[in-house]
């Protein structure tokens, strides 16, 4: 389970004396995200998400991730809505963490998304792009191009530990990426992590978007990017063009992209891939034994950006 700080219930009970939530019914720890500390909370009122945030979460960027949270729901978006304290303020802290109590949403994640899922995801990318406009706090993204130097020194002793020959794949892609990353494309509020796991569905359609905890303000095709390395790969690393085609109709029947943006495709997605085989592989080699989570394979990301390192153009995505 995601949990690396534990929540005694006696501690529980004095967070919530902060809250108008009701009484405590059940309190356990969940599986859900590899980044904090997640609880699942029922009371007498209704069913809550506590998170402890750890490792990349800074206490400063909670105004930013609460506030978007808030500001999406307002607009339309399913996603989970910070439940504020009695005294109006959006986090608290336990166990000297910060920590946010939020709504719980239901529905399910899908470890396999079919095509049609696909396109359901791709809409909801659109939407939350269009509900993002006019939110007033900004906040840069920290695991873009000015962040992958550091994972990149980082990582690189133990790069080729963990596959051979990643380093200079690491190396080289780094490189070619950020000698091509596209400038002055369309911007926005971005997910920046929109995975099949963090789109609840309901049958076939989303019922909810959640763990914004990596929402940035960057280049909105970017985000797309990241959804076509995490929802178009089949487990033998292959790119599948039908999921690709449909995820990125599905985003432009509301939002077309632009001619840059489509021509810029093939170094987003390879930037993208970087970003998470950065992450996942220092995941991998700084691993805590006491951790009740398996990092995330880095492999998976060095197999699809040897895949976008070579592609030519958009038409290879599916546009």
């Amino acid at each position: 389970m995601a949990v690396y700080t534990d929540v005694s219930f006696e501690e529980l009970e004095a967070v919530l004396a902060g809250y108008d939530v009701g009484q405590p019914l059940s309190f356990k720890g969940i599986a859900e995200g590899v980044e904090n500390s997640n609880f699942y909370l029922q009371t007498d009122r209704g069913a809550y998400f506590l998170t402890l945030y750890e490792k990349r979460v800074s206490e400063a960027d909670l105004p930013f991730f609460l506030g978007l949270m808030e500001h999406l729901a307002a607009r339309g978006i399913a996603c989970p809505q910070p439940i504020r304290r009695r005294d109006g303020a959006q986090s608290t802290r336990i166990n000297g963490r910060p920590a946010a109590l939020v709504s719980f949403l239901n529905g399910l994640s899908l470890r396999r998304p079919e095509v049609v899922h696909c396109a359901a995801a791709g809409d909801a990318l659109a939407k939350l792009h269009a509900a993002g406009a006019g939110f007033a706090i900004k906040r840069p993204n920290a695991l873009g191009p000015d962040g992958w130097a550091p994972l990149v020194e980082k990582t690189a002793d133990g790069a080729d530990g963990i596959e051979g020959g990643l380093r200079v794949l690491i190396a080289d892609g780094h490189a070619r990426v950020l000698a091509n990353w596209p400038k002055d494309l369309p911007q926005g509020v971005i997910h920046a992590d929109l995975f099949p796991d963090n789109v609840l569905f309901m049958g076939t359609g989303v019922s909810g978007l959640i763990d914004f905890y990596f929402a940035c303000n960057d280049a909105l095709a970017y985000d797309l990017a990241v959804m076509l390395n995490a929802w178009c790969f089949e487990t033998d690393g292959s790119y599948n063009i039908t999921k690709g085609k449909a995820l990125i109709a599905a985003y432009q029947a509301r939002r077309a992209l632009s001619v840059d943006e489509k021509a810029a495709l093939p170094v987003l997605c390879a930037g993208a891939a970087l970003r998470f085989l950065l992450t996942r592989l220092y995941d991998r080699i700084n691993h805590d034994p006491n951790a009740l989570v398996r990092p995330k394979d880095p492999r998976d990301f060095s197999k699809r950006l040897r895949f976008h390192l070579n592609a030519k153009s958009a038409a290879e995505y599916g546009l």
